[in-house]
C-alpha cells in the first residue's frame, strides 16, 4: 500500500489547496492526478444547501450525459407480450416476467439498471427489499417504469445518469472515465451541473451549490468553479 501512497502523494502535490479550477483546468488535472492501472472512473460531487429528510428538498432524477460514462450499462427489463420484443430489439440485457422476478428472488443481481413496465410493478415491488437498497428499483421519476421500453433501453445505454442526494445533501456522479479528452469531460460535467441548478428543490434555503469537487476513482479531489459554460 506504500506505494499507492506515493502515487497519491505525488498527484496531491498537482493539486493546489485553497484554488477553485476552472472547469476544463479541473478536467485536465484530474487526468493528469489518476496513476491507477485501469481506466479510472471520473465522479463528481457536489454539496448543496439542501435538507433530504424533507419531502421538499430532495433532489433526484436522471439524465443523458453528451458523451456517455465510458461504462456498458447492464439493462434488465420486467415485461409481457409485443413489450418483450420491443426490450430485446432496443438491446435489453435480460427481459422478463415473473420468472425474473423469482430468479432474483433467488439472489440474482447481475444487472446495473431495472426498467419496467407499469403492469409489471405489482410483481416487482414484491423486490423492493432486494432492489431497493441497492438503488436499483424501478421509478417513474426515473424514466425506468415506462410503456416505451425502447427510449428508455436506449437513453441507459447512451449514458444517462441518476442523481440523488445522499443523507447529507450530497450528491455523487460519474461523469466519464479518465481516457475520455478533458473537452468531453467538461462537456458531461456542464450537463450535469446544468441538471442539477434547474432541478433546484423550493424549500432550498440560502446558497444552492456549496461546493464542486471532481476526483478520479483513486486520486485527490479537486475544487471545480460554478460554471455550466465550456469554453
Amino acid at each position: 500500500m506504500a506505494k499507492l501512497g506515493k502515487k497519491y502523494q505525488d498527484a496531491l502535490k498537482l493539486v493546489e489547496a485553497d484554488k477553485i479550477y476552472p472547469v476544463k483546468e479541473a478536467m485536465e488535472l484530474v487526468k493528469k492526478t489518476a496513476t491507477a492501472k485501469f481506466d479510472e472512473t471520473v465522479e463528481l460531487h457536489v454539496r448543496l444547501g439542501v435538507d433530504p429528510k424533507y419531502a421538499d428538498q430532495q433532489v433526484r432524477g436522471a439524465v443523458v450525459l453528451p458523451n456517455g460514462t465510458g461504462k456498458t450499462k447492464r439493462v434488465v427489463v420486467f415485461a409481457k407480450g409485443d413489450k418483450v420484443e420491443e426490450a430485446e430489439k432496443a438491446g435489453a440485457d435480460f427481459v422478463g416476467a415473473e420468472e425474473l422476478v423469482t430468479k432474483i428472488q433467488g439472489g440474482w443481481t447481475d444487472f446495473d439498471v431495472a426498467v419496467a413496465t407499469p403492469n409489471m410493478m405489482g410483481q416487482v415491488g414484491r423486490l423492493g427489499k432486494i432492489l431497493g437498497p441497492r438503488g436499483l428499483m424501478p421509478n417513474p421519476k426515473l424514466g425506468t417504469v415506462t410503456m416505451d421500453i425502447e427510449k428508455a433501453i436506449k437513453e441507459i445505454k447512451a449514458g444517462k445518469v441518476e442523481y440523488r442526494t445522499d443523507k447529507a445533501g450530497n450528491v455523487h456522479c460519474p461523469i466519464g472515465k479518465v481516457s475520455f479528452d478533458a473537452d468531453k469531460l467538461a462537456q458531461n460535467y456542464a450537463t450535469l451541473m446544468d441538471t442539477l441548478i434547474k432541478a433546484k428543490p423550493s424549500g432550498a434555503k440560502g446558497q444552492y451549490v456549496r461546493s464542486i469537487t471532481v476526483a478520479s476513482t483513486m486520486g485527490p479531489g479537486i475544487a471545480v468553479q460554478l460554471s455550466t459554460k465550456v469554453d
